[in-house]
């Protein structure tokens, strides 16, 4: 009796389809930074380590 790992994500993924959704989402907010907050003087450094930390956490438990 196997039992299905249910994440957060409202679609059946396997680990390549979290990885592809990370990356996109990646450069979605790369772009959304560079375009906002980057002028107000905020490093891009700052996006992409929450860019890195959504990853971690869509890939493991999305």
């Amino acid at each position: 009796m196997s039992q299905e790992r249910t994440g957060f994500l409202p679609i059946e993924t396997n680990w390549f389809d979290r990885l592809f959704i990370s990356v996109v989402l990646w450069v979605a907010l790369s772009l959304f930074w560079l375009r906002f907050l980057e002028p107000l003087g905020l490093s891009i450094w700052i996006g992409v380590a929450i860019s890195v930390v959504l990853a971690a956490i869509i890939i493991r438990r999305g």
